[in-house]
């Protein structure tokens, strides 16, 4: 069965917001064994919206819809489906009841706008947003499903996981596809491919293995598509067996499998090691604290951070002695270790992460070109500092430094290195 995600919106076009949705419907629907044939943008006009879903049509027996759907009057999505599909718009109680149990619960009169987010077009089965104001909208019309749903992320997320996915799954006959997910770090895409040429040969023709790389990471995904229901439970079994296999070959590089994010693996690590961790931070700014603090109950094992810039701060803050700074400089390795060993102390911690390096795009020179990153991590007994050579762009040298930093981190622990 094949899907169309079409997007509806101006500030879409214009670059103003990057589709998101798209991206993250495209995971789930294939993960239910449905295929994305198509994804497309329009504008906030009747005649473009028209035009979109005629395109979409013509390719997939499902087109998805998200956005328009707002009190505004750029939202014209609901209005444009009404005369498309020949029904007129009607009043929807239960919708306007929920509403206004919204405004009353949070104390605020409900606008005379969302009176209009409660009138739907009549032929169209509701979907219900137990999350949000618009509700999504479910027509039929010659063997072909049009779905519109709220462009808000969390809405359309609740209404594709209660509603859409579960309906589509009960009105077409679906073969469920099995994913299994190595994540690696510290290693880039070409360098895999040329250590699993041999593996990658010898995998069944019904099994296919794609690189999904992020900077510093490669997701490595096994699918497979199940024939028959009765099939599933045993190519799991194989799925398993091979992910097992990869994880294997890759072993210096593996940090886990699934969903799981470098620094939620970082911080079970620590969790399960009774340890406290901080972070010395120079060129990132941050960024290594703010990754570890977006994970939830990360405040068990992480007291906090000290963000030291400039010589004196780093000197003040962390007791690095400024010959040290002077005569190697801060993005050295006697630096980085003596920034490590001082959050140790001032943040009373028992693994610290030191970094500091050349962002970019300028400060670098013949010996520390931009992009040399220095860092450290160390606990009471011993200490291990790296370098490391990324490229020109500042943002993209904060987060591979992130990246490779909380990697150093997980070996520390784990006595890889």
């Amino acid at each position: 069965m094949n899907v169309h995600l079409l997007t509806i919106g101006d500030e879409i076009l214009l670059g103003q917001i990057v589709d998101t949705n798209s991206a993250w419907m495209s995971r789930q629907l294939n993960l239910n064994g449905m295929n994305v044939t198509g994804k497309s943008s329009v504008g906030d006009t009747a005649a473009d919206i028209v035009s979109g879903i005629a395109h979409a049509a013509t390719e997939a027996d499902v087109v998805i819809m998200t956005g328009g759907l707002g009190p505004t009057k750029d939202d014209v999505t609901k209005k444009t489906l009404a005369e498309l599909f020949h029904t007129p718009l009607v009043f929807h109680p239960e919708t306007h009841a929920r509403i206004a149990a919204y405004f009353e619960k949070v104390g605020r009169p409900m606008p005379p706008s969302m009176t209009d987010q409660a009138t739907l077009p009549e032929s169209a089965t509701v979907m219900i947003n137990k999350v949000g104001m618009a509700p999504g909208m479910w027509f039929e019309r010659e063997g072909k499903v049009y779905i519109s749903l709220p462009g808000v992320p969390f809405e359309m997320e609740y209404l594709m996981s209660m509603e859409v996915i579960p309906r589509l799954r009960e009105r077409f006959a679906l073969r469920p596809v099995v994913h299994r997910t190595v994540l690696t770090a510290g290693e880039g895409e070409s360098n895999i491919a040329r250590r699993l040429e041999t593996f990658e040969d010898a995998l069944p023709s019904n099994i296919k293995l794609a690189y999904l790389p992020a900077l510093g990471q490669v997701r490595l995904r096994l699918t497979a598509q199940v024939e028959h229901a009765s099939e599933e439970q045993a190519l799991g079994i194989e799925l398993d067996r091979r992910a097992a296999e990869l994880s294997e070959l890759l072993s210096d590089i593996v940090f886990g499998q699934g969903d799981s994010s470098l620094e939620q693996v970082v911080g079970e690590i620590l969790m399960a090691q009774n340890k406290q961790f901080g972070t010395a931070e120079s060129c990132t700014g941050g960024y290594v604290a703010h990754l570890i603090t977006s994970v939830p109950g990360s405040s068990k094992y992480f007291p906090g951070s000290i963000v030291s810039y400039s010589y004196e701060m780093k000197e003040k803050l962390l007791g690095v002695n400024m010959a040290t700074l002077e005569k190697y400089g801060a993005v050295s390795e006697e630096a980085v270790v003596e920034m490590a060993k001082g959050a140790l102390d001032r943040l009373g911690v028992d693994v610290a992460l030191a970094i500091s390096g050349i962002a970019g795009p300028d400060g670098g020179t013949p010996d520390k070109p931009v992009g040399t990153v220095w860092m450290a991590v160390a606990d009471r007994n011993r200490h291990v500092a790296v370098k490391q050579l990324f490229g020109r762009d500042r943002l993209k040298n904060i987060q591979m430094t992130g990246t490779y930093g909380l990697n150093l981190v997980r070996k520390f622990l784990l006595r890889e290195v």
